[in-house]
């Protein structure tokens, strides 16, 4: 660490003298070093984010890695992530290395502490939002980061990747109308997610244009889990009104559906139509074949990977990139057996 570096007319041996400690400890609180005690790495934080401190030269000890962080790391949709960072990664000689932390709002506590002892070239979040002292202990590091398919919505400082999730469900929902369905059902996301209640404003707008109203017990929330859409398709097809349609807000929770369909003596698309989210992989291997929202999953990793890049080489302005969403047709859908 060098003694010299600044961001404005702050150097580490002001920040130091202010504090009432040593350079050596203002420069362990900026390696994240855990032998630090509590109230001092407060004071110093808080000094370094009042000045706007921030490198300006690079350390050597910076890793060629690019880290992408996950609340959990057991879902489909995760793969393909991974698959985009690691696209980007490989064609600018860099390494991923791969994160499981805190909530699906933002990560653990502890998390920041070991990014900034790895000291990768750039961070990638799967996360809504990242707390302001986070936010400021990555820029005074010169870490830039990028959140990708935000949950929630990003504070305007924060560069993230997203994609069109009210279009997709608008377009969801428009395919089962064209085919006749009236009892549509839908299966969104946890409550507490933008991108569950996007899917679900786009449900109910396709179902105002076409003078149609949900019936009751059609909108449910969900977990994006295979368990989740069962359950909640199970409570759906024990209704006195069941749907003859059903929106997953996902395409596991549509795998769920299908089981749910399958243990109720239902047959899919004739008896029940099933359109998911996502377009991972498996969707096209389901029984029947899944009709799907195509989300560009891969592309929105490998946008966000490229964005870090961009943010490392210049002082880039925090962007929002949507990018569109897309209807694919297969066999899980059709026309129902009796129109309403």
């Amino acid at each position: 660490m060098r003694d010299d570096e600044e961001m404005g007319r702050i150097t580490l041996a002001q920040v130091a003298e202010k504090a009432g400690v040593s350079i050596s400890t203002v420069s362990k609180v900026l390696n994240g070093r855990q032998d630090v005690a509590a109230p001092t790495r407060v004071k110093v934080e808080r000094l370094l984010e009042t000045h706007a401190y921030r490198r300006t030269a690079r350390s050597s000890r910076e890793a060629p890695l690019i880290e992408i962080v996950f609340h959990e790391l057991d879902s489909i949709w995760a793969m393909e992530l991974i698959r985009g960072v690691e696209n980007v990664a490989k064609a600018n000689q860099a390494s991923v290395v791969l994160t499981e932390s805190g909530t699906r709002h933002s990560p653990a506590p502890d998390w920041v502490e070991g990014v900034l002892q790895r000291r990768p070239i750039g961070v990638v979040l799967v996360f809504s939002a990242l707390p302001q002292e986070v936010k400021q202990q990555l820029r005074s590091r010169s870490i830039p980061f990028v959140i990708v398919d935000p949950a929630g919505d990003p504070d305007p400082d924060v560069p993230s990747v997203g994609s069109a999730n009210w279009n997709g469900g608008l377009a969801a929902t428009r395919h089962l109308i064209e085919l006749g369905h009236r009892r549509i059902g839908i299966i969104t996301g946890p409550e507490d997610m933008l991108c569950s209640l996007a899917r679900l404003d786009g449900y109910r707008s396709a179902m105002s244009m076409a003078g149609l109203e949900p019936g009751p017990g059609l909108v449910r929330y969900g977990d994006f889990h295979v368990e989740g859409g069962f359950d909640r398709a199970v409570e759906m097809l024990r209704l006195p009104e069941p749907p003859t349609a059903i929106f997953a807000g996902s395409d596991l929770q549509a795998l769920g559906v299908l089981e749910a369909a399958r243990v109720s003596g239902l047959r899919v698309p004739h008896d029940l139509s099933v359109v998911g989210y996502d377009d991972v992989p498996v969707a096209r291997w389901s029984s029947p074949a899944l009709t799907t929202v195509h989300q560009p999953l891969r592309q929105m990793a490998e946008e966000a990977a490229q964005m870090l890049l961009r943010l490392r080489t210049a002082e880039a302005s925090a962007t929002r990139l949507e990018l569109a969403t897309s209807l694919v047709v297969r066999n899980s859908t059709a026309a129902p057996a009796k129109r309403d």
